[in-house]
């Protein structure tokens, strides 16, 4: 364990069970989980995750990126992909906390710094950076909010513009500075990514997308697979089924019904590609989900 992050952890460990908690400081979320030796499909959204206890390894666009404590993970939009979670030392559980990003607060703070003349960010929109002091000092500030539930409204906002002040002066500034330009490439295709999730049940358009993105078919195409590892239809399928199997842990739906709500015209359709995506049908991939998260059946 890095011994730095330490309270970090402590406070993390009393404030959130196992799993994915959502806390009164507002995008900030804690994930308590176990190794696995097999990787799993997996929803980042835009934001900035600290591995406070073990690591993880994702895998996007034929890149395989591994992090732990000793960084932190960057995901410029929200990106489907595939990550395991490798357990700490001595079978310690995997603790991270994130930070979903707020563009309207990256845009000023950036109009506020000294300016940066930069190229364009290019390649995928994920990145891997190396943990410092004033970040680890920072986030400890913020998640000691959690004990003072009372100064969140007050101390949060100002926690999470320091911290995000912290990053944008790190080695993916760049990024992060790219997410409050709404007119470069990748502003262009977080908007092609935020029609696509508005519009996810229903036939995807391309005409539609570029209209959205304010780009050509060929330039939507180019840079939407170069940042995300996927074609608008791939990433579309992603985000059903990735709709489709939380619509069944929540033990509400039939396989058949879930289907049609997230956008499939056939049910036999959606089981197959479900299958290729989770490598088991939709009734063994839940049964197998909740006895690993030890819920009974």
């Amino acid at each position: 364990m890095n011994r730095d992050l330490a309270p970090h952890l402590d406070i993390a460990l009393r404030h959130a069970p196992p799993g994915l908690t959502a806390t009164p400081i507002p995008r900030v979320d804690l994930c308590v989980g176990q190794g696995s030796t097999d990787q799993a499909p997996c929803l980042y959204r835009s934001m900035i995750c600290f591995i406070l206890q073990g690591s993880k390894r994702v895998a996007i666009n034929d890149s395989l990126l591994s992090y732990d404590s000793e960084h932190y993970l960057i995901s410029a939009l929200d990106l489907p992909l595939t990550g395991q979670i490798l357990d700490a030392e001595d079978g310690q559980p995997y603790v991270a906390v994130s930070l979903v990003l707020d563009p309207a607060t990256l845009a000023e703070l950036a109009a506020i710094m000294p300016p940066v003349r930069e190229r364009e960010q290019k390649g995928i929109g994920i990145t891997i950076n190396p943990m410092n002091a004033s970040l680890r000092d920072t986030l400890l500030r913020l998640l000691s909010l959690l004990d003072t539930p009372a100064d969140i409204p007050v101390l949060g906002p100002m926690l999470e513009r320091e911290l995000l002040y912290r990053l944008l002066q790190g080695p993916q500034g760049r990024i992060l500075r790219q997410i409050a330009q709404p007119d470069g490439a990748l502003g262009r295709i977080r908007r092609a990514v935020a029609w696509i999730r508005d519009n996810s049940t229903t036939r995807l358009r391309i005409e539609a997308l570029c209209d959205a993105a304010g780009m050509s078919r060929a330039s939507l195409h180019r840079h939407f697979l170069s940042l995300t590892g996927l074609s608008p239809i791939q990433y579309q399928k992603q985000l059903r089924l990735q709709e489709a199997r939380q619509l069944l842990l929540a033990g509400e739906h039939r396989a058949s019904d879930v289907a049609y709500a997230v956008g499939y015209e056939s049910a036999s359709q959606f089981s197959r590609e479900y299958v290729r995506q989770f490598g088991a049908s939709p009734a063994r991939d839940v049964r197998e989900v909740r006895r690993g998260m030890g819920i009974s059946l």
